[in-house]
């Protein structure tokens, strides 16, 4: 799942680089993604994705752009798109699938946990 450490000078952040077995982006959702980073003006920016507590079942995804990996992040290229997580987040994502839907029923950004126990809100809050 990570394979190396990358370090750097005193002013870029050290993370670590991880394969798709921590995290999976669909093609659907690497073509959105592309678009939101586009629009925002970094088109090579990151996609971090995090779990904190809240929603229904007491954890719920965070997912924002960002301009690049902080430090102690682990990141995973998938589909063309550089994913961060941070290390906390990762006990629970490992071995997920980010996908997206373009509709007005369940559309949206989902992703497929395997460590989920239970889950509400369409996916988007979980219990590990």
């Amino acid at each position: 799942m990570i394979s190396a450490t990358l370090k750097n000078n005193a002013t870029t952040p050290s993370f670590r680089v991880g394969d798709e077995r921590l995290i999976r982006v669909t093609a659907p959702a690497a073509s959105k993604i592309t678009s939101l980073l586009s629009k925002q003006g970094r088109p090579s920016g990151v996609l971090r994705v995090a779990v904190i507590g809240g929603g229904c079942s007491g954890l719920q995804y965070k997912m924002d752009l960002q301009d690049g990996p902080a430090s102690r992040d682990i990141m995973v290229e998938s589909a063309g798109i550089r994913v961060v997580v941070d290390p906390k987040s990762a006990l629970y994502v490992t071995g997920s699938e980010l996908d997206y839907k373009d509709s007005l029923q369940e559309g949206g950004f989902k992703v497929h946990n395997p460590n989920a126990a239970t889950s509400c809100s369409g996916g988007e809050s979980f219990s590990a």
